[in-house]
């Protein structure tokens, strides 16, 4: 998504030249080069995918609707083995309309887990509970902090449920360096994206993930909190950026390999 603008073809030729070994992938561009093809075209240039986003808008109450989110998540599931990845994203959804229920519409979060985490264990593949900051707790995701991710994560095996670290939602919480400690004892850590905070954020607020360096959020600190946690996995950097997008899109990805070196660390 940090480049969306390149085909996926762009996008893995891009990737290959600037020694980039992993891509995080998104469910649309997937389905519309088609999930097999996907699969084949980034194997065959030699890059594994880390993580697939997202499944998750679990929070729907109407029997129907709920059945339907389970569906797709199940497709997901079967999207991310198809794929070669064993992490799929879960963005757990916001109230319904006219609820103001948070805690109901997370153990409906919870209640969904129970039944798609066998079933993505089945296939490989995990689900990683990713908490997104309290601004889009209403309309996108009632699980806005780390503490809140693990609380569900724990009920289930950590071979089926874990969770997201994302510097753009957590940045802000003085508690989140203790909950990621508590994710790793576990080995739950299952996927850690970067993202700057830059402001003023967009009407909408969706599209405000600053290029890495832009912002308040101290990458090195944080990537040390997940390494002291024992986590070894792959770093994404994931940039919804309107300014961006309207770029070339090799050109943003090349700044933002050198911005990743730069503020992160060595790759």
């Amino acid at each position: 998504m940090t480049v969306k603008q390149l085909t996926l073809p762009e996008l893995v030729s891009t990737c290959v030249e600037l020694g980039v070994q992993g891509v995080g992938l998104w469910r649309e561009p997937v389905r519309s080069h088609g999930t097999g093809a996907t699969a084949r075209l980034v194997r065959a240039a030699g890059l594994s995918v880390t993580t697939l986003c997202r499944g998750g808008f679990l929070t729907a109450a109407e029997p129907a609707e709920r059945a339907r989110a389970l569906d797709d998540n199940r497709a997901a599931v079967d999207e991310a083995a198809t794929l070669g990845t064993d992490t799929l994203v879960l963005v757990s959804g916001g109230l319904p309309a006219g609820s103001k229920d948070l805690r109901g519409a997370r153990e409906r979060v919870a209640d969904a887990l129970a039944e798609l985490g066998p079933y993505a264990a089945a296939h490989g593949v995990r689900l990683a509970v990713e908490p997104l900051h309290p601004m889009y707790a209403a309309d996108r995701c009632v699980v806005s902090t780390l503490a809140q991710a693990l609380d569900l994560a724990e009920r289930f095996p950590a071979d089926q449920v874990g969770v997201a670290v994302d510097t753009y939602h957590v940045w802000w919480d003085d508690t989140a360096p203790a909950q990621i400690a508590r994710a790793g004892a576990s080995g739950r850590i299952h996927t850690f994206q970067l993202a700057d905070w830059t402001t003023p954020l967009p009407e909408g607020v969706l599209d405000g993930r600053g290029q890495i360096g832009d912002g308040t959020v101290d990458m090195r600190e944080w990537r040390g909190y997940v390494e002291a946690a024992g986590y070894t996995g792959p770093i994404e950097v994931e940039l919804f950026n309107d300014v961006l997008w309207a770029r070339d899109g090799r050109e943003v990805l090349a700044e933002t390999v050198a911005r990743f070196v730069e503020h992160a660390g060595h790759r």
